[in-house]
């Protein structure tokens, strides 16, 4: 559904994208994810044709995104992280016209959706918070016939509740076989919803692959009582961050090294054993704080 190939980007002198890669396929929900200016947004405007790559190749539905973008946004939906509207249309005609943009309405569609966000339709757009400006741009999404859903960080502004809702349409649009490209920083949100991720950090892709694949590089919290001292598990390789208090011990292990060290703890008797498994901002974070830590030093 969507193929980046080598995508470069650059404002002057410059670079905010250095050989972008990576591809969307049929039917999958695609996390990208990366902080403030990592590129996110630069991608998903070349993806919508707004801006043209400097150099390199992005296609969806195997045509280009800057010579066929008009063909290509018949069957894309896209809802930004700031919606701006008209301020004078309410709610509702404001959908409407989007769906009619699209060639057509699915009023019980539109009115379903209108009803689980529950948003007032017969409001003026400029009475609107931003969260209800949000929701206008989600129905209007979720209401049309879309192949694909390119969303960049659509849940800005919206209560937990509501970011349930969406969460239930992604998924529901995915039953259906469609894709989404889901850019997010509430890394909760694409932990439970994408089938694969990359990571975008300073114009370049560092990982790229299914949770399963990226978990290796983060690491189990371990809390252990034993019976006997074992300090000695801070000598084993893979162990990181390890504290004791109390008779209790608290540490870190790479997820590769886990089985070794689990072998090695039945030496001091356990008597309580709790693993946290890694997350996905687990790995976001020790992708950045690494980052961090280089240029600092």
């Amino acid at each position: 559904m969507i193929e980046v190939r080598q995508i470069e980007k650059k404002f002057g002198s410059f670079k905010a994208l250095n050989g972008i890669n990576f591809e969307v396929k049929q039917g999958e929900v695609y996390g990208f994810i990366g902080p403030n200016g990592a590129g996110k947004s630069t991608t998903i405007r070349i993806l919508l044709g707004i801006i043209q790559a400097t150099s390199g190749n992005a296609l969806i539905f195997g045509k280009d995104v800057w010579k066929e973008a008009v063909d290509i946004h018949r069957r894309v939906a896209y809802v930004p992280g700031d919606v701006y509207l008209w301020e004078s249309l309410t709610g509702g005609e404001i959908i409407d016209t989007f769906l009619k943009l699209k060639g057509s309405i699915n009023k019980q569609k539109r009115d379903e959706l209108v009803e689980r966000f529950q948003l007032d339709p017969r409001k003026k757009a400029g009475s609107y918070s931003k969260g209800n400006r949000q929701k206008i741009a989600l129905i209007s999404a979720f209401s049309s016939d879309a192949d694909l859903y390119i969303l960049d960080e659509p849940t800005a502004g919206l209560d937990p509740l509501m970011e349930q809702i969406f969460q239930e349409c992604v998924q529901e649009v995915k039953a259906n076989g469609k894709s989404v490209l889901l850019s997010s920083h509430i890394l909760s949100e694409v932990e439970k919803l994408c089938d694969r991720v990359g990571i975008i950090r300073e114009g370049e892709m560092i990982e790229s692959g299914t949770l399963d694949e990226l978990r290796h590089l983060t690491r189990t919290h371990i809390q252990l009582k034993t019976e006997r001292s074992a300090e000695a598990l801070q000598q084993l390789k893979g162990v990181h961050d390890f504290i004791e208090n109390d008779e209790e011990y608290s540490f870190q292990v790479d997820t590769e090294r886990l089985a070794k060290v689990i072998e090695e703890l039945s030496k001091y008797g356990v008597r309580k054993l709790e693993s946290m498994p890694p997350t996905l901002e687990a790995l976001f974070m020790r992708h950045y704080q690494n980052d961090y830590r280089s240029k600092e030093g």
